[in-house]
């Protein structure tokens, strides 16, 4: 018998921020300072929003960031860049880099990323393109090791990773599907993943995504205007967020109770009338909801 999933009601999308964002992804609550981290990856830059005192503040790159995870060890943040796992001193501004996988992929970058609750860095890569299946998920250790797991996609999304840690979920972005793998007590990935949900294209395509303390799965619709919401047993939709932007990317819970979905969206790939009917693309939204987020693992050696 699995467990029952209480209901849910969601409110309607408050834009928090008009950012215009190219490409805005990589959004990580962090519980400690109560923010919300986030990136623009074309824009180079890394924002934080604090929703009690209305505070913005923006730090810029000198190259792509791409996702973002806490430390336990120290103040810096651990980030993906266009190619590398890097420290990033918010005070200082430097960029300490760490590893660099695909050396080899001078086409490939790094897209989605998120710490597991071993306090390992999971990131993916893909065709800066979005052409060629040559993107695959790492998962960095604080200790310099990196563990590839092969996938052949042309862009990743993701992960999100089921309550009980033994579980998680990966996009296949431009395949239009969601994939569940299972995981060892140690968080490797056991056996070859599965099937999960697939998308028809009329939805747009699954970009980033989090899970709630439930196992919902929410999922941000690159060119579907939305997030969808789905049970984890049956991946049946179980609430729909209408954003007024077709390019939503990323998602996550936070607030002082992680019962506010932020959301971020895009403005790159809209023609100048689709700008002019988007005004708000590229923004930050926030939905309050009746479920629970789960906090954010912090990077740990």
């Amino acid at each position: 018998m699995h467990k029952p999933i209480h209901t849910l009601s969601v409110s309607k999308p408050v834009c928090v921020w008009t950012a215009q964002a190219l490409l805005g992804e990589g959004t990580l609550w962090s519980v400690n300072k109560q923010r919300l981290y986030w990136v623009d990856i074309l824009g180079h830059a890394l924002h934080a929003y604090e929703p009690v005192q209305h505070q913005k503040t923006i730090w810029q790159l000198s190259q792509e960031i791409t996702a973002v995870a806490e430390c336990s060890h120290t103040d810096q943040l651990l980030v993906t860049l266009k190619h590398a796992f890097a420290y990033f001193d918010l005070t200082t501004q430097a960029l300490t880099v760490l590893h660099q996988p695909e050396n080899e992929i001078a086409t490939n970058r790094f897209n989605d990323g998120k710490c597991d609750v071993h306090g390992k860095f999971w990131a993916g890569t893909m065709d800066a393109q979005g052409l060629q299946p040559t993107g695959h998920f790492y998962r960095f250790h604080a200790n310099g090791s990196c563990t590839h797991v092969p996938c052949g996609f042309q862009v990743t999304n993701g992960p999100a990773f089921a309550p009980d840690g033994q579980s998680m979920y990966l996009n296949d972005t431009v395949g239009g599907r969601v994939l569940r793998c299972q995981l060892n007590r140690h968080g490797d990935v056991v056996g070859t993943p599965e099937h999960w949900l697939r998308f028809d294209t009329s939805d747009g395509f699954p970009d980033g995504m989090t899970v709630d303390k439930d196992g919902r799965v929410w999922i941000a619709h690159w060119g579907g205007g939305c997030v969808t919401c789905h049970d984890p047993h049956t991946t049946h939709e179980l609430a729909r967020i209408t954003l007024p932007c077709s390019q939503v990317t990323n998602c996550c819970f936070g607030g002082a109770q992680l019962q506010t979905l932020f959301i971020t969206t895009a403005s790159v790939g809209l023609s100048p009338s689709q700008i002019q009917e988007q005004p708000l693309a590229g923004a930050v939204f926030s939905v309050e909801t009746t479920c629970q987020g789960l906090p954010s693992p912090l990077f740990t050696p």
